[in-house]
């Protein structure tokens, strides 16, 4: 899949790619991701709305390998997501699209296609990764035991001085 071209363009021809990109030409993915290993498949058409607008309407598919936050292991997350945006030079245009279609506002020339499906990757990534079985057990999901709170006896309340000074009569 080519790296960079002109989506206005493209979207005049309508033209699709499709194609495969490794995780090491998407830098902020990688850096999000717990290895540089794997490829991310997108597929890019590129047309003119109903409306007469020029669109660029994707899918991208691939998996990555996330830190999860229970066990620290890496955890494997497959990604699965769609693009629907419009093309457009300004922050005036963008206004001007209908409220269904998100803006990508690209400069005269050409534009890096790799750089709108790393976007829609990172937007596809969970804020919290973990598998979804138990990898950890449940005993270790407390820092004591209920032996050890009960020896300790009862918990000092830190508001205990501010009780008391709230009941000395005033002068």
């Amino acid at each position: 899949m080519p790296r960079r071209g002109d989506p206005r363009k493209y979207a005049q021809q309508g033209v699709e790619l499709t194609g495969y990109l490794a995780l090491d030409s998407l830098p902020r993915l990688r850096a999000a991701v717990v290895d540089g290993e794997g490829k991310i498949h997108a597929r890019l058409s590129f047309g003119i709305s109903d409306e007469g607008k020029r669109v660029l309407d994707g899918r991208i598919e691939g998996c990555v390998n996330l830190i999860c936050q229970r066990c620290l292991e890496p955890v494997e997350h497959e990604i699965s997501s769609t693009i629907y945006v419009g093309i457009v030079w300004s922050e005036d245009q963008a206004k001007a699209l209908p409220r269904s279609i998100d803006p990508w506002i690209v400069g005269e020339g050409q534009a890096d296609f790799y750089d709108i499906v790393e976007e829609e990757v990172l937007l596809d990534l969970p804020q919290v990764a973990y598998h979804a079985e138990q990898c950890v057990p449940r005993e270790r999901f407390s820092s004591e035991s209920a032996e050890e709170v009960g020896a300790k006896g009862p918990r000092q309340n830190p508001f205990q001085v501010l009780e008391q000074l709230k009941g000395t009569p005033k002068k």
